[in-house]
């Protein structure tokens, strides 16, 4: 009977090695994911022509509004998501204690910029209303993330 007691424990311990491996694995891929293609560059300053001719009501930049960061304006026009965290590769950097290292991406579908939750840990705000998945962000509505308020503008 102990001999059978050390098998089953030893094929218990095993078994939740194994599991805290495919735990870590599965972090590590997830980070890697998130961090490949959406890391986006900050365009030059080239301008290219509204879509559709005459006077368009797009956004052309993200604009801090307030926190940290007030007045940083980080342009639109290369329509690449904008990925917002404390991580040093994220397009927007906030050095805020209420944001996660992954905190939201704000990106392009269509015509329309929306916003995106990314399982951060207080939450990612649109005008109130706390964003639970892929969100249609209007221009001028803030889009809070920790202490940082912002907003598309045309």
């Amino acid at each position: 009977m102990p001999e059978l007691v050390l098998q089953l424990t030893r094929a218990g311990f095993l078994a939740l090695l194994w599991l805290f491996v495919l735990v870590a694995l599965r972090v590590v891929r997830s980070d890697l994911y998130a961090a490949s293609g959406l890391r986006a560059i900050l365009p030059g300053g080239g301008r290219s022509a509204p879509r559709g001719g005459g006077r368009s009501r797009l956004p052309r930049q993200l604009l801090v509004t307030a926190g940290a960061l007030a007045g940083t304006r980080v342009s639109l026009e290369d329509s690449r998501p904008i990925l917002i965290g404390r991580a040093d590769d994220s397009t927007l950097v906030l050095d805020d204690d209420y944001a996660s290292t992954r905190h939201a991406r704000i990106s392009l579908q269509g015509e329309e910029w929306y916003v995106e939750d990314l399982g951060s840990t207080n939450g990612t705000y649109l005008d109130r209303a706390k964003v639970t998945g892929p969100t249609r962000v209007p221009l001028g509505v803030p889009v809070r993330i920790g202490k940082t308020v912002i907003e598309l503008r045309s």
